[in-house]
């Protein structure tokens, strides 16, 4: 990694953050709610509100809206302990993600609005106002590289991360339906890779960033752990696997009885920063990502289900460690 990691580091994430509107009661479909209850979302709000809860001081890289959803957000950031000095308010068309889902396990419906996404309008301009001294690691979500002026701009914000010291981590997170096609998706990925000292990923992003299979994907994922990247490679109930020149090492997931699908990629890297950052090893830092991810989906919603230090320490004290 570029920088040794502290509980003094100071984390900046850059993505979207948006609002979810979960349908009420809990178990409820949306078309049959009767009323709904608003949470913090993205992927990269869902991150830093994670990191907020441990402690950590951390900052949002974005934009939004200038409406009513786009002040939701900033008020939500402003709650968690969130910095938002990065988050550029935009007037016009633009809107803040809005996603509406369910409290759920089976046939979870969540339908997620973009259309013109604010988040993807985040400029070069704005990242050159950034002074990434102040910064010891970048995390990025993937989805801010599906588009323009978003991708230059992100890209961009890595190049000087790194440049400035900072450690550099990349979530790929793949939403298919943001980008014109996967094999663009693949060429933007792999410069993303190259100014990544972190990348984590599950089996489908890793075999869409190979333009290959599965077994492309691990076979890649294992190929750029052989250098300075550490990589780590999920594979749903399956656990994952981390591939570092330091070597390679599973891990599995904890069993819980989850109420929904979503937040446990969010969880995972929240904690697993937060885990480097607070002096676990790196083998510590994914068991903690493990069970923070298995704490989220057994939660109600994402950014308010995140851990804090003394509830994660609880559960993998009262939890039997995954096994491969």
């Amino acid at each position: 990694m570029a920088a040794a990691l502290s509980p003094k580091s100071k984390f900046l994430v850059l993505g979207r953050a948006g609002m979810d509107l979960y349908a009420d009661p809990p178990g409820t479909e949306v078309e049959n709610a009767t009323g709904f209850s608003t949470a913090l979302g993205g992927s990269s709000g869902n991150i830093a509100a994670g990191l907020a809860r441990h402690g950590l001081t951390t900052g949002l890289l974005s934009c939004v809206s200038q409406d009513a959803v786009g002040r939701f957000v900033r008020n939500e950031l402003e709650r968690y302990g969130i910095d938002a000095r990065h988050v550029r308010v935009l007037e016009g068309e633009s809107r803040t993600s809005l996603a509406v889902t369910e409290t759920r396990i089976e046939n979870t419906q969540n339908t997620l609005y973009r259309n013109n996404a604010s988040d993807l309008l985040m400029s070069e301009e704005q990242v050159l106002g950034v002074d990434f001294e102040n910064y010891d690691a970048l995390i990025v979500t993937g989805t801010a590289l599906a588009g323009n002026p978003s991708r230059s701009a992100t890209l961009r914000a890595m190049e000087h991360a790194r440049n400035k010291g900072a450690t550099v981590v990349l979530d790929l997170d793949y939403r298919p339906y943001s980008w014109v096609s996967s094999h663009e998706a693949a060429e933007t990925y792999r410069a993303a890779i190259e100014a990544s000292d972190i990348v984590v990923g599950n089996d489908y992003e890793f075999a869409v960033v190979a333009n290959g299979t599965h077994d492309d994907g691990r076979r890649l994922a294992a190929e750029l752990g052989q250098g300075d990247t550490v990589v780590v490679y999920k594979m749903g109930e399956k656990g994952s696997v981390v591939f570092s020149r330091d070597g390679s090492f599973e891990t599995g997931i904890f069993r819980v009885e989850a109420i929904k699908p979503m937040g446990a990629g969010d969880a995972f890297m929240a904690s697993l920063m937060a885990g480097l950052a607070t002096g676990k090893t790196l083998r510590q830092a994914v068991l903690a990502g493990s069970a923070a991810a298995a704490m989220v989906v057994s939660r109600i919603g994402c950014a308010p289900a995140m851990p804090t230090p003394a509830e994660l320490d609880e559960f993998l004290n009262n939890n039997t460690a995954p096994q491969t």
